[in-house]
């Protein structure tokens, strides 16, 4: 069974993700840690608990979701897991980071590509990939059916839904993605959001005014 722990980090208010499993395994995910101590924060969750990272995750490559990335793989040996098709979003995101800012050292090896369907396994539990473009072309998000929650990244949000004005978004594909991949699943599955608070399925379907069911 996995247990979700959550972070809010940097000036964008980004919300980074660990999963773990009875046995410390653990997945990170879009490790949003811009500031020393935030990255120590989540170093020293990981330590506290005992956690032994298996995999480093991204729903999208915006700057203020993978601001952490070399972080978690300098730590941790670990390379990200992303969308072949949001890379290039990727690629850019220390040239979008300069505009706002907020410069960083950016991860700059080898990536793993996930396609809709894959599933990510830590040890008996299993995140399914479900492919959720619009807000960035590639972006993804991880479905864990056993315990129907859904981390959406940027996608959808309490009573909100991700900007589509940013270079790959899309109001109509956006759409789309949140009627055919999100409000299919149950009404009780737990939304957690790229920013901001938790939401349900159920709850965004009747009440949120961007995109009824």
């Amino acid at each position: 069974m996995l247990t979700v722990q959550q972070f809010t980090f940097n000036p964008l208010a980004e919300n980074t993700f660990i999963l773990y499993n009875e046995m410390q395994e653990c997945c990170i995910i879009d490790p949003g840690c811009y500031f020393g101590n935030e990255r120590n924060e989540l170093k020293e969750f990981i330590q506290e608990k005992g956690l032994r990272p298996k995999y480093l995750l991204n729903t999208h490559g915006h700057l203020d979701h993978v601001f952490g990335n070399r972080f978690i793989a300098d730590t941790y040996g670990l390379k990200p897991h992303l969308h072949e098709k949001e890379k290039q979003v990727f690629d850019f995101a220390p040239v979008s980071a300069l505009r706002w800012g907020l410069p960083f050292d950016p991860y700059k090896g080898d990536c793993i590509f996930l396609r809709e369907g894959d599933t990510v396994r830590l040890g008996n539990d299993l995140l399914t990939v479900l492919f959720t473009p619009g807000h960035s072309p590639g972006h993804i998000s991880y479905y864990c059916n056993a315990q129907d929650f859904v981390i959406a990244g940027d996608v959808l949000f309490r009573e909100s839904i991700g900007r589509t004005d940013l270079p790959g978004g899309d109001f109509d594909t956006l759409q789309r993605s949140i009627k055919e991949q999100l409000y299919v699943l149950p009404n009780d599955t737990l939304v957690y959001t790229g920013h901001g608070p938790e939401t349900t399925i159920g709850h965004e379907k009747v009440h949120n005014p961007f995109v009824r069911a």
